[in-house]
């Protein structure tokens, strides 16, 4: 599964590096990010929505991305929609 590299965050230091890249093999976005503390995390997980128990799956996690990223996280997405064949 070669994946794309796609961006950093323009504000990247030493030891901070939020970071997105395209799979295009499985059409996905795959985000490095910050840990949430506990208490995000608990927020996040006390949704419950249609089609979605509360709690965060074992096999998922969350995690936090500056939102100074979002024309990278745009990027990504026209990637993956551009090997999809989607305009």
């Amino acid at each position: 599964m070669p994946l794309q590299f796609i961006g950093i965050d323009p504000n990247t230091g030493d030891h901070e590096s939020p970071t997105i890249w395209v799979d295009q093999e499985n059409q996905e976005l795959v985000l490095q990010g910050w840990k949430p503390d506990a208490d995000l995390e608990a927020e996040c997980a006390g949704f419950e929505l249609p089609g979605h128990a509360k709690g965060i799956p074992e096999h998922e996690a969350v995690i936090r991305i500056p939102a100074r990223m979002v024309p990278v996280i745009r990027e990504a997405c026209d990637a993956v929609e551009r090997a999809n064949g989607v305009h």
